[in-house]
């Protein structure tokens, strides 16, 4: 039997020799490798955390402790010791364990966590729900992987930290988010490995310690310590943490797996808010993770002995991520007030090719979605023309911000939105389906939708040409369509313009973006049995053509709208609305498709597409049976 058949749940872990708990790291490291290498997903964090993750549900009584991790991925080897070892290959597959922590996964997971820095707030809420209710454990939040670099991780600090309330945060600080981490904090946190006064002076006082006589040196140990304490809030992040109230403990080898045990036992016996400043390396254990952990945040299948890919390539058309970032570079080579902001995404934006580009006009703000939205709003102040580009779902976060400093101020900014619509395997909490029914909800916003790489472009350069308010353009986490050329050689676009693609007398299908496609491909089958539908490409959501949308509507008897969002406040709903403002004789029939009114799980992003009707098949399906009702068309 091997050691991890041996561990089947926190409880199997404890009865082990705290000396046996390195082997017990090897075989986590391995058992991540080799699951990763086959399936891919998240690779470099959980690595990283090997010995804090054995190490915590070693220390703490959990579940009756709750450990709340921040940034789910770093949670591999958290589900490998709480029972779901065994279904760890189907991570990230529809029907199989989620990619990111889920309460409704396991009684371990106190806490979802698919975005970063909510750690500490929900682990402090649990913490005071814990002595309302009279009940006694520990609450530990674990953090890190560049999420102590926004706001609300200090919010939450601010809150909890001159409570005295029992409660512990532990820092996870590898230098890393998923690219390199950036900011002020950044450098504090990582000052002390290089401090030489604080170095040194540490290693003299072990050298003396060490030569010293045991009488003697138990009491000097103590006067050391006491020393090394003061000389760690003058010259270490200690100082920080100390005045927003927390006791802090550090910093400690996160690799040193029975050191943090005894860590941890000691920070346990301790009262008050607790800071635990664990230094650690991400992609510890794989030699190319630890040499380049940016590239190796996440993978695809690869062989573990050379690292090299295994996936077979498809296709060979580009991503719409690496569409945008050449054609961004090419947009801010013809207009040098053209400047990029991401947040702490630079490879999944594609923003990273600016970077090379362009490094004076690009900005990451880190995981601070929030503070990026605004400071593109002061640079529009300014004339300059800030695209911020950011997964959908992340922007969520800044809707606030979008709306009362860019949108109620009438300021130009161009919101570039990756992953929008189904993202696939990661699941709902990186799908991007509300940002069409929020960008819709607010004054003065251009809402577009490309059908494909070309467009894309083209819309995101006439979003800067017209300086005329706020715009957002959103694409797919998938491969453009077809090839794109350069942005110079795509045909400008008519503002606010849709373009009717083919005609027919029994019903229009009003697409968007990433429909625009499928709809065509259901139209030409649905022909074969009768049924003539006319395309139309919706680019503009709003402000829409209203020239075209009337035509539309008046000439044809069933109007089906298609997005790849949800449908409730959607791009659907705002044409029903639309219609039903209309002064018509005899009103078409109006039906919707897109995503229903819940969340949807994590899978291929074709096969949950398909699942949703939201494909040729699907969309040709919901046309066949409306339109016999409507106007009594018989299919075959």
């Amino acid at each position: 039997m091997s050691l991890l058949d041996q561990i089947r749940y926190p409880s199997d872990l404890r009865r082990l020799n705290k000396e046996d708990l390195s082997r017990v790291v090897q075989a986590v490291r391995e058992r991540h490798i080799d699951v990763v290498s086959q399936k891919g997903g998240h690779f470099g964090a959980s690595l990283g955390v090997a010995e804090l993750t054995v190490a915590l549900h070693y220390a703490f009584d959990t579940p009756t402790d709750q450990l709340v991790w921040d940034t789910g991925h770093q949670a591999y080897i958290h589900k490998i010791l709480t029972g779901r070892n065994d279904r760890l290959p189907s991570i990230r597959t529809r029907g199989g364990l989620a990619p990111f922590c889920r309460r409704d996964e396991s009684e371990y997971d106190a806490f979802g966590a698919g975005h970063a820095s909510t750690s500490i707030s929900a682990a402090w809420g649990m913490a005071v729900g814990r002595d309302l209710n009279g009940e006694d454990f520990d609450v530990v939040a674990i953090i890190g992987d560049g999420a102590m670099g926004c706001g609300l991780a200090y919010e939450a600090l601010n809150n909890a930290g001159h409570s005295g309330r029992d409660f512990i945060v532990v820092l996870n600080d590898n230098d890393m988010s998923i690219a390199p981490a950036v900011g002020a904090m950044n450098k504090y946190l990582t000052g002390m490995i290089t401090n030489p006064a604080y170095n040194k002076v540490r290693g003299l006082v072990k050298e003396v310690l060490h030569r010293t006589p045991t009488a003697v040196g138990d009491v000097m140990e103590e006067l050391a310590g006491r020393m090394e304490e003061s000389l760690k809030h003058l010259l270490t992040p200690g100082l920080i943490f100390e005045e927003l109230g927390f006791r802090y403990v550090g910093p400690v080898d996160g690799h040193d797996v029975e050191a943090l045990v005894e860590t941890f036992r000691r920070v346990r016996k301790m009262k008050g808010p607790i800071l635990v400043h664990a230094l650690t390396q991400k992609g510890r254990g794989f030699a190319q993770a630890e040499d380049d952990p940016w590239t190796w945040h996440a993978a695809g299948p690869f062989d573990k002995v050379t690292g090299k890919g295994t996936s077979k390539k498809s296709g060979g058309l580009p991503r719409y991520q690496n569409v945008f970032g050449k054609g961004l570079i090419e947009l801010a080579d013809a207009d040098p007030k053209v400047v990029t902001i991401t947040a702490a995404m630079p490879d999944g934006t594609s923003t990273d090719m600016f970077a090379k580009a362009h490094p004076s006009r690009y900005f990451d703000v880190g995981i601070a979605e929030g503070h990026g939205v605004t400071f593109a709003a002061g640079l529009a102040t300014q004339g300059v023309k800030p695209v911020v580009a950011i997964y959908s779902t992340f922007l969520q976060r800044a809707f606030d911000n979008i709306v009362h400093d860019v949108a109620l101020q009438d300021l130009s900014v161009v919101f570039g939105m990756d992953r929008a619509g189904i993202a696939g395997e990661d699941g709902p909490t990186h799908h991007g389906v509300l940002d069409i029914a929020y960008m819709l909800s607010i004054p003065g916003m251009t809402v577009t939708a490309p059908k494909d790489g070309a467009e894309m472009l083209a819309l995101l350069r006439l979003g800067t040409q017209a300086m005329d308010g706020p715009w957002s353009v959103r694409w797919p986490r998938a491969a453009v369509p077809a090839e794109v050329p350069p942005l110079g050689e795509i045909p400008d676009i008519a503002p606010h313009s849709w373009e009717v693609l083919r005609n027919g007398g029994d019903c229009v299908l009003l697409a968007t973006g990433t429909m625009v496609l499928p709809a065509l491909a259901a139209a030409h089958e649905l022909d074969a049995e009768g049924v003539h539908c006319t395309v139309v490409n919706c680019r503009f959501l709003k402000p829409y053509d209203r020239a075209v949308f009337e035509e539309m509507v008046r000439s044809h008897p069933l109007v089906v709208t298609i997005e790849e969002g949800q449908i409730p406040n959607g791009f659907g709903a705002y044409m029903a609305r639309e219609i039903a403002g209309l002064d018509l004789e005899r009103a078409p029939a109006i039906s919707t498709l897109g995503i229903p009114d819940q969340f949807i799980e994590h899978g291929g992003r074709d096969e949950l597409l398909a699942g949703l009707g939201l494909d040729a098949a699907g969309i040709a399906g919901h046309v066949r049976s409306r339109v016999g009702r409507v106007v009594g068309v018989e299919t075959a």
